[in-house]
């Protein structure tokens, strides 16, 4: 199949790269591939969002706005200690008079309905699993995974091989730590000038709760407990309309303790007493896990190679410091269309795009995940005058540590008490919150997730790092277990998992890699 421009990603900075393709140029021929058997069914955020930039690329979505959309009201901010907290003043970064908390899983079909209705082909269930060349080196197009390949490798009774999806020009929006664009950015050198890429694991659960305890359009965010002040993350609590709120927790993928469980720290999250009194009693009706390329400015690798372009989050494109990526990844799939109709090719898009105001937004906060890398108290102190210079300060912070190196022997990194609580809170283990993530694997299907050596994980890794991989996956997928001869071996659950990626990206060997199953395999994110 042969099309102009073909898309990889149906996330807002994909649809949004076809939405306005097809507005400046109506008879241009593009596809939109997606790894979900939906649109939506991987899509996960916070999420707020700041209306800007879709109001720009389809103002009538107010209109007919999704399921989900419930206008900003009220902001808080908290240091949390085990027992208590200190509200803080709100950062201009966390005003969010004028946005909405939406769900991505439900803007995203309404942007592929949009994009439909304009003549693009939008092909759900379809998983990019490798990039076509020409005989020049440029990208070519992408080569769908083959369908019916069990389990020993061989094709089974229901084989279909990937189809070729040709193209003039390639967009990479898989969001982040994409699997294309990984191949890419290393085949082409693209962050030879950058910073290696920073990462945060995200953890999401929609609750629905007695009457009464819901203030719709209250944004809660917080800091501290249950980390130490050597580990970036936070919260948030998002209030929705009929007694449902968002509740999640985002841990950085850069901390350095080997026994740090970032699904357990969520879990202590939601039994603070200032959280268990909001959720006690209610039920999860969703949950979900995603990476986070949070890294900002310093990060971004080159966005153009012959045929190809990266955009959203591909590209590096979140706002840490307003937690907010939408708007961002909504502009440069809007920017990658408009550059592709101007000059009708990559060439001069990497430029343009930190030219533009989505890149000169995250070149004013640069600094800011930069300093956390120093802990808590020097990134508090950093972001403060970040917000006092309006990010004008002389100097740029760099980090050359790739998350996965930052892990500390279990010799270096003494086990810490942190007076966590026992639990009582829905779900009891990863293994419940991946059954609220929906998620479906064809058993019979090779394991998407390819540990190069497991002798690393029984030997090597066991003494060094005690498996960390047990404890960073949090949907169960990795697991020590005997085996018939009394010894040890790696189990990979593959069918558990949600593709968050934080396998292929906290793994202090580099050995897992994440690959694509079968295309509509995976989580159904619809609601989060």
């Amino acid at each position: 199949m042969e099309y102009e421009v073909a898309i990889v990603g149906a996330g807002p900075a994909g649809l949004a790269c076809a939405i306005r393709l097809k507005q400046l140029k109506p008879d241009i021929n593009i596809c939109v591939l997606e790894k979900a058997s939906a649109v939506g069914a991987h899509a996960l955020s916070g999420a707020v969002i700041e209306p800007g930039p879709l109001d720009a690329l389809a103002p009538e979505w107010r209109q007919s706005p999704p399921g989900i959309c419930v206008p900003a009201k009220r902001d808080e901010f908290r240091l949390l200690t085990r027992t208590g907290s200190l509200s803080l003043p709100i950062p201009p970064q966390l005003h969010n008079h004028g946005n909405f908390i939406v769900s991505l899983g439900l803007l995203t079909p309404w942007l592929a309905q949009k994009a439909e209705g304009l003549g693009v082909d939008v092909f759900p269930g379809f998983a990019g699993a490798q990039t076509l060349f020409n005989t020049d080196e440029s990208v070519a197009g992408v080569r769908l995974g083959d369908m019916g390949i069990e389990k020993n490798g061989q094709p089974g009774p229901n084989y279909a091989p990937g189809a070729e999806i040709r193209a003039r020009t390639t967009v990479i929006a898989e969001g982040a730590r994409g699997s294309l664009a990984k191949q890419l950015i290393l085949r082409y050198g693209l962050d030879a000038r950058a910073c290696p890429q920073s990462y945060s694991l995200g953890m999401k659960e929609l609750w629905q709760l007695p009457a009464g305890r819901v203030e719709p359009g209250l944004i809660q965010h917080s800091l501290g407990w249950p980390l130490d002040s050597r580990t970036y993350g936070g919260s948030f609590i998002y209030h929705l309309n009929d007694n449902r709120v968002y509740v999640g927790f985002v841990v950085g993928l850069d901390y350095e303790d080997p026994r740090l469980s970032p699904f357990e720290a969520f879990q202590q999250f939601k039994h603070h007493p200032r959280v268990k009194p909001l959720l006690e009693g209610g039920e999860i009706v969703a949950a979900g896990a995603r990476t986070i390329a949070s890294g900002g400015w310093q990060t971004i690798p080159r966005l153009e190679m012959p045929g190809a372009m990266l955009i959203g989050d591909s590209a590096s494109g979140l706002n840490l410091p307003k937690i907010k990526g939408v708007h961002q990844a909504i502009r440069s799939g809007m920017l990658a269309a408009e550059h592709l109709v101007e000059v009708g090719s990559p060439e001069g898009f990497d430029a343009r795009w930190r030219a533009s105001a989505g890149g000169q937004e995250l070149k004013a906060v640069r600094n800011f995940k930069p300093a956390f890398k120093r802990g808590l108290w020097f990134g508090m102190a950093n972001a403060a005058l970040e917000v006092v210079t309006g990010g004008r300060t002389p100097w740029t912070l760099k980090s050359r540590t790739p998350d996965y190196a930052r892990l500390k022997y279990l010799v270096d990194y003494p086990a810490v008490n942190r007076e966590w609580v026992d639990r009582t809170l829905p779900p009891r283990d990863r293994l419940a919150s991946v059954f609220f993530a929906s998620t479906t694997h064809d058993e019979s299907q090779p394991a998407h997730l390819k540990v190069l050596d497991t002798n690393i994980c029984i030997d090597r890794c066991a003494k060094e790092f005690g498996n960390p991989c047990q404890r960073f996956c949090p949907a169960n997928v990795y697991e020590i277990v005997e085996d018939d001869k009394g010894g040890r071996r790696l189990q990979i659950n593959a069918a558990n998992c949600v593709h968050c990626k934080a396998c292929d990206i906290k793994d202090p060997y580099e050995i897992i890699n994440w690959t694509t199953p079968e295309g509509g395999s995976g989580p159904n994110y619809q609601s989060l």
